[in-house]
C-alpha cells in the first residue's frame, strides 16, 4: 500500500517520498501524462533513463481505445504497455466534459450529467456512454493503477454559484460511492478531489466534506480550466491550507514551470500536465534563460546548442539550427528530440526544487528561477 513520509518543509514547500508497490516516488514530482498508455513520441526506456518515476493514464481514453477487455487480457495496464514502475489514472471525467463536447456542436451536446454519472457519446465514433462512478472504479481495478481518481464534476471557468454548489455536492457524494466500489483493492490508492470553482466557501466546504473520508492523498481538480492566474493560485493556497499535513497533495492538470513553482511554495506535493510535451510537439522549448520557439528564422544558422547548461541528449548532440530544420521539415525526430528536451527541463527543475526545499533556501530559489522563466531566451 501507498506510504507518504515528509523529509523536509520550509514554509509551506515539502519535500517527501512516497512509497509504492512498484517504488518510491521523490517529491514534489511532476508526471509526463501518458493518455493512451504512451507519452507522445518518446519510449519508455526514453523515459526512465530522463529519471521518471511515474506516468498518468487516461481511463477515459483507454476505456475507448484499445478498450477495457484487451487491458484485461493482457494482465493489466502495466503489463500491456511495458512499464514497471508506478501509474496514476485519472477518472476520465475532464475529458468527458470537454472532448465529447468538442465533437459535437452546441453547448454541452453529447454529455448529460445526473446524480447517476455522466451519459456521453464519445469523439471518435459517436457511440452512447455511461461512466458511473462505479464503472470508473471497476475500470481503473481493471487497469491496475498505483494512483486512481474518482469520477468528479469539473465545470468551466466562469460557471454560476448555483452550478458550482450542485457539481461540488455530486463529486462528493461520487466519491463516497467510489470508496464503496473499490472496497479493500490492495495496492490501489485512491484520491479524494476537491472541488468548488473559484467560490472561497464552496472550497472549503469541499476540503472538509472530502477530509471526512480517509483517504490516502487528496487532489485539487477544476483549476487550469481559463480562469486567471490569480485565482489559481489563491485557491490552491486555500484549499492547500485545509489539507491534511501527512498526505500527499496532487494539483491536477497544473504544470506551467512558473505554476509549479508557486504550487510548491504552497505545499503541492504532485503535478501532471501535457505542456512539455505539446509544447514540444509545436516547437516550444523550455530552457534555462527562458522559453525558444525553434520555428522562428533567427535559429536557421544557429550552430549552438539549444541550451548550453542543458545535459540533456538532444542539447548535448544536436544544434539549433539543426532542430529547426527537423520542425519546418516535419521530420518525426523533431517531436522526439523536442520532446526529451522539455522533459529533462522539467525533470531536473522538480529535482532542484526538491534540492532547494532539503537545502532550505526554497524562497531564493523560486524568486531567481521565476526571473529567468520570465521571459523568451535569445
Amino acid at each position: 500500500m501507498l506510504s507518504f513520509h515528509i523529509e523536509k518543509v520550509q514554509n509551506r514547500a515539502r519535500a517527501g517520498v512516497i512509497r509504492t508497490q512498484r517504488g518510491k516516488i521523490k517529491t514534489p514530482v511532476f508526471m509526463p501524462v501518458g493518455t493512451q498508455g504512451s507519452v507522445k513520441a518518446v519510449t519508455h526506456r526514453i523515459l526512465s533513463e530522463l529519471g521518471v518515476e511515474v506516468i498518468l493514464g487516461n481511463t477515459y481514453h483507454l476505456y475507448l481505445r484499445p478498450g477495457e477487455e484487451v487491458i484485461r487480457e493482457a494482465g493489466g495496464l502495466h503489463r500491456f504497455i511495458g512499464w514497471d514502475k508506478p501509474i496514476l489514472t485519472d477518472s476520465g471525467g475532464y475529458q468527458v466534459f470537454s472532448l465529447a463536447s468538442e465533437r459535437f456542436s452546441g453547448r454541452k451536446a453529447g454529455v448529460k450529467v445526473s446524480d447517476e454519472g455522466v451519459e456521453f457519446r464519445d469523439h471518435l465514433a459517436g457511440d452512447l456512454h455511461l461512466f458511473t462512478p462505479e464503472r470508473v472504479i471497476e475500470l481503473q481495478k481493471t487497469f491496475g493503477s498505483d494512483f486512481i481518481m474518482p469520477l468528479d464534476h469539473c465545470l468551466p471557468y466562469p460557471a454560476t454559484r448555483e452550478d458550482t454548489r450542485e457539481a461540488m455536492m455530486r463529486t462528493i457524494d461520487w466519491l463516497k460511492r467510489s470508496v464503496e466500489a473499490l472496497g479493500e483493492s490492495e495496492g490501489q490508492a485512491l484520491f479524494g478531489i476537491v472541488q468548488g470553482g473559484f467560490e472561497e466557501d464552496l472550497r472549503r466546504e469541499s476540503a472538509l466534506r472530502t477530509l471526512e473520508i480517509e483517504l490516502p492523498g487528496y487532489a485539487i481538480g477544476g483549476l487550469s480550466v481559463g480562469e486567471p492566474k490569480e485565482l489559481l493560485y489563491s485557491i490552491t493556497s486555500l484549499v492547500c491550507s485545509f489539507l491534511p499535513p501527512d498526505k500527499p497533495r496532487y494539483l491536477m492538470g497544473v504544470g506551467k514551470p512558473q505554476d509549479i513553482l508557486l504550487a510548491v511554495a504552497e505545499g503541492v506535493d504532485m503535478f501532471d500536465c501535457v505542456v512539455p510535451t505539446r509544447s514540444a510537439r509545436t516547437g516550444t522549448l523550455f530552457t534555462s534563460r527562458g522559453v525558444i520557439n525553434i520555428k522562428q528564422a533567427r535559429f536557421k544558422k544557429d550552430f549552438s546548442p539549444l541550451d548550453p547548461y542543458c545535459e540533456c541528449y538532444t542539447c548535448q548532440n544536436f544544434t539549433r539550427s539543426y532542430l529547426r530544420h527537423l520542425f519546418v521539415a516535419q521530420e518525426l525526430t523533431a517531436y522526439t528530440l523536442n520532446t526529451i528536451h522539455n522533459l529533462h527541463f522539467y525533470i531536473n527543475l522538480m529535482r532542484d526544487i526538491r534540492k532547494a526545499i532539503l537545502e532550505g533556501r526554497y524562497e531564493e530559489f523560486m524568486k531567481e528561477k521565476l526571473e529567468k522563466l520570465s521571459g523568451e531566451a535569445t
